[in-house]
């Protein structure tokens, strides 16, 4: 999807609603495409000194490089901030004008409506659980659709803290290049755009199940080897009360620290087939600033009849794939790729490192005594000792994607776009 020269948005202005590692780099990926002539960002808060301070913020990046680079090259000269108006709270960055709020940080209270907003991203990863109401004592998604936004887009999954409310009718999960059409735009006001590691992980998965079909992936299982996050440490400090992992208190500079990852749950959403699959997630933070990694294991079973499943037929599947694959979500790599390629590769929700691809056959005995069923019936009264030999294959898949610009925010971009087309010049 390309729809930076579609008018029809023009109309639309967009909010986005925190400036912190996503948020700041949806600015800079929407002052890149031009698709909107106007944000208007919510920071809620003072910062520094004046609003030359927010100016040097998005200007600079420790792990991008300058904005001035990422918009127009190295021969970039000049500073693409033309305007700082400290009086009205405005920036002009390359020709789009961006109003910053510096007041308000519960949604309930931001002044969307009031500058003619009416979709809104929400970066900020505070509110979650679209089961809340609007005028929840620590706000919720909803109070933006109170102060006047018909749309809100979580870069975020959702996260209901009470589990025995269902999903709102209102609310979906939404992957681009996945399951995009979910969106109902006469139903549906705020849209979860996934994780990061999600975004990887189902671009990994569909492939599979598309050619493969998701009968014959047995059991799946993948670690994300991650990149660093703001909401670690940079040295050890005392947990908050009531704290459980404590390990998220320890540096971030030098070690590798063992955490946890909602992809298993959020990838059912998008990929509903992953509901009958045995499939665990893990996550590994290591102290890199950006580019991460999904280690991906399917057992999948060997059709008699069929080709078996080996290396090449693996990586002809991804390359099949990234080649039907024309807005380039999936890529598919025969080079000697390391973390540092893959920071700001663009648009690439998953690069499969497909020198890395394995897999491995063999045969498993089952004692047909133990089966609980065969095809929904009871198993039939076989003897004990009768055995049942299966091919099963182990694949072992490695997909890069660089968690913030290259892969999420690109395609958060892109979900972004979408909706906004949907509400027209309403």
């Amino acid at each position: 999807m390309n729809s930076a020269d579609n008018s029809t948005i023009k109309a639309v202005k967009l909010g986005v609603n925190g400036l912190g590692r996503i948020g700041k780099l949806t600015v800079w990926r929407h002052v890149a495409r031009k698709a909107f002539d106007e944000l208007v960002v919510n920071v809620g808060r003072e910062v520094g000194s004046s609003l030359e301070d927010v100016a040097h913020y998005l200007e600079r990046d420790s792990t991008y490089g300058s904005l001035s680079v990422y918009l127009r090259g190295h021969t970039a000269k000049e500073s693409v901030v033309q305007d700082v108006n400290e009086t009205e709270g405005v920036l002009v960055v390359d020709g789009v004008r961006i109003k910053v709020l510096r007041k308000n940080r519960n949604p309930k209270h931001i002044a969307w409506r009031e500058h003619g907003v009416r979709l809104v991203v929400d970066t900020t990863g505070r509110f979650l659980d679209p089961t809340q109401p609007a005028d929840a004592a620590k706000g919720s998604v909803r109070g933006h659709l109170e102060c006047g936004a018909e749309k809100v887009i979580v870069s975020a999954p959702f996260k209901i803290k009470d589990k025995a409310e269902p999903m709102p009718r209102d609310a979906v999960t939404t992957i681009m290049g996945i399951n995009e059409n979910d969106y109902d735009p006469r139903i549906h006001r705020i849209i979860s755009n996934a994780s990061c590691t999600t975004t990887c992980l189902a671009h990994m998965i569909k492939p599979l199940m598309e050619a493969l079909g998701s009968r014959r992936i047995l059991t799946a299982s993948m670690a994300t080897v991650h990149a660093v996050t703001g909401s670690q440490a940079v040295l050890d400090r005392l947990p908050k009360s009531g704290a459980s992992d404590l390990r998220k208190n320890r540096a971030i500079m030098n070690n590798i620290i063992l955490t946890t990852t909602g992809a298993a749950n959020t990838l059912a959403l998008v990929i509903p087939e992953m509901k009958e699959i045995g499939f665990i997630a893990e996550s590994v933070r290591i102290p890199t600033a950006s580019g991460s990694l999904i280690i991906l294991v399917v057992n999948l079973q060997e059709d008699p009849t069929g080709e078996p499943i080996r290396r090449d037929v693996i990586n002809r599947i991804y390359q099949e794939a990234a080649d039907r694959d024309l807005r380039g979500y999936l890529n598919y790599s025969n080079k000697q790729n390391v973390s540092s390629d893959i920071v700001g590769f663009p648009r690439a929700a998953a690069v499969i490192e497909a020198n890395e691809t394995h897999t491995r056959t063999a045969e498993v005995s089952i004692d047909l005594h133990k089966l609980c069923a065969i095809a929904g019936s009871p198993a039939p009264g076989s003897k004990s000792g009768d055995l049942a030999r299966i091919a099963i294959t182990q694949a072992v898949i490695y997909g890069w994607y660089d968690n913030e610009l290259g892969s999420y925010v690109n395609l958060l971009g892109d979900r972004t776009v979408s909706i906004a087309e949907s509400l027209g010049d309403r």
